[in-house]
């Protein structure tokens, strides 16, 4: 039997009274700001790069490059921080995308990186995305 919760039994209703087929909304899912990853928590995540990196505009390298102005910007491109040669090579254009796969597995994305480490699971890597899209804006 299948249980069908209280919000979906009211949007189930809405899209009846409007006309629009119910194989539409079963199989549509519910849109939620889950999958776009929480900046909350990934502010408590960012606890765990702070020292290796840092988010202020103008602020000083670390270990690690600073991370304002990320998204967009081409990896290894700051010309005031020594990247690694594998980095400065890749291509890579800083996405949600290749900034989820470099933390996930940042060794196996670019072999020959400097930075080390990750983020095994994906709810902490979209988190931490979502905090770094508000921090890290131009």
């Amino acid at each position: 039997m299948t249980v069908i919760r209280p919000r979906a039994r009211l949007r189930i209703a809405i899209a009846a009274a409007a006309g629009v087929s119910l194989s539409l909304i079963i199989l549509a899912p519910a849109q939620t700001g889950a999958a776009a990853g929480d900046p909350a928590r990934g502010e408590q995540i960012w606890r765990k790069c702070v020292n290796c990196h840092t988010l202020e505009p103008d602020g000083r390298h670390r270990v690690g490059p600073r991370l304002y102005g990320l998204f967009g910007r081409v990896a290894g491109s700051l010309p005031d921080y020594r990247y690694s040669e594998a980095l400065k090579a890749s291509g890579i254009i800083w996405t949600e995308t290749t900034l989820d796969a470099f933390l996930k597995d940042s060794e196996g994305f670019v072999p020959g990186t400097k930075m080390y480490g990750g983020l095994s699971l994906d709810a902490d890597r979209m988190n931490l995305i979502a905090f770094l899209k508000q921090a890290t804006t131009r």
